[in-house]
C-alpha cells in the first residue's frame, strides 16, 4: 500500500499563531463552557418535566359557583362579632349617673307610706334632679347611688311650674359621675328615645322607643296644676320611673321623667310618658346654663 504524502500545511515552528490555531482555541473554550453548562441546562429540564407531571397529575380545581361564593360569604358574616346595640351603650352612659330615690311619708289619713322615684346626678357635687311630685311631701328622703352608697338628703330648689326639684345629699359618694346634659331642641317626632329609672324599685331599669309627642301638656290628675312644653314618649313608665332622666341615643339627659297617662286611672303604662325638657328643668330648678 503506498502512503500518500501529507499535504496538511502545517505553521512553521517558531512561527506565530495562525488561523487554524485560532480555530482550534475557540473549539476548546465552547467544549468547556458546554461542560460548566450541562448541570444547569440538565436542572432546568428537570424542572420543567417535573412541572408537567405534577400538572397531569394533579389537574387544577373546579372553578367557584355562586352558591361556593355565597357559602363562603355566610360562613365569614357568621364568624364575626356583632358591636354592641345602641341602647347598650346608652345605659353604659347614663347608669353611673341614676340614683334611686325613697321617701318616707303620710298619706291623707295619717298613716305612713313609702314613695319611690328616680334621679339623675348633674354636678361634680352630686346634685340630684328629679321630679318635684316624688319628694314634695316627704318627711325623710333617702339615696342610693350607682356605687351602692347610700345617703340622705334634702331638698335644696324646686319648682312646682315644672314639677322639678333638686336634691342635695348630705353624704356624697367619693366618686361622682355626673351625666352629660343634652339638647331637647333635637329631638323630633320619631327620635329615638330611651328612659333609666327604678320602675317598682327596679334599680337600673332601662326602657326604649321613640318620641311620639311634642310641646305636649298635662294636669295633675288630683290638682289644676297644668304643665306645658312636655316631650312625649313610647318608653315605659312606670311608678318609680318619675324624676329619672330620659336620654337621647347617645346617652344625653334631654329630658326628666315627669309622668304618664293612662285614662283607667291606673298606674301602670299604655304607651304614653311625659318628661319635662331639660333645659326648661335645670332653669327651673335653679341649676347654671349648660
Amino acid at each position: 500500500m503506498i502512503e500518500q504524502p501529507d499535504t496538511t500545511r502545517r505553521p512553521e515552528p517558531g512561527s506565530p499563531p495562525g488561523r487554524w490555531q485560532r480555530v482550534r482555541a475557540r473549539a476548546r473554550k465552547t467544549r468547556s463552557a458546554v461542560r460548566r453548562g450541562a448541570p444547569f441546562v440538565a436542572g432546568v429540564l428537570a424542572t420543567f418535566i417535573a412541572i408537567a407531571a405534577y400538572g397531569a397529575l394533579r389537574p387544577s380545581p373546579a372553578p367557584l359557583s355562586i352558591r361556593d361564593v355565597n357559602r363562603a360569604v355566610a360562613s365569614a358574616l357568621a364568624s364575626q362579632t356583632p358591636g354592641p346595640a345602641r341602647s347598650e351603650l346608652v345605659y353604659a352612659a347614663a347608669r353611673p349617673s341614676l340614683v334611686l330615690i325613697e321617701t318616707d311619708g303620710t298619706d291623707a289619713k295619717g298613716a305612713a307610706e313609702g314613695g319611690l322615684g328616680s334621679g339623675v346626678v348633674v354636678n361634680a357635687v352630686g346634685s340630684v334632679l328629679t321630679a318635684l311630685h316624688v319628694v314634695a311631701d316627704a318627711t325623710a328622703i333617702r339615696l342610693t347611688f350607682a356605687d351602692g352608697s347610700k345617703s340622705t338628703a334634702t331638698i335644696a330648689s324646686q319648682d312646682p311650674a315644672t314639677d322639678i326639684a333638686v336634691l342635695t345629699p348630705k353624704a356624697p359618694p367619693a366618686t361622682l359621675v355626673p351625666a352629660t346634659l343634652g339638647n331637647p331642641g333635637a329631638m323630633h317626632i320619631g327620635s329615638e328615645a330611651y328612659i333609666v329609672g327604678n320602675p317598682f324599685g327596679l334599680y337600673g331599669s332601662l326602657s326604649s322607643g321613640v318620641v311620639s309627642g311634642l310641646d305636649r301638656s298635662f294636669q295633675e290628675p288630683a290638682g289644676t296644676r297644668v304643665y306645658h312644653g312636655l316631650i312625649q314618649v313610647d318608653a315605659a313608665v312606670n311608678p318609680g320611673n318619675s324624676g329619672g332622666p330620659l336620654l337621647d341615643r347617645d346617652g344625653r339627659v334631654v329630658a326628666i321623667v315627669t309622668a304618664l297617662i293612662n285614662p283607667t286611672k291606673q298606674d301602670v303604662f299604655i304607651g304614653i310618658g311625659l318628661a319635662v325638657p331639660i333645659d326648661v328643668a335645670g332653669g327651673g330648678a335653679g341649676l347654671p346654663p349648660y
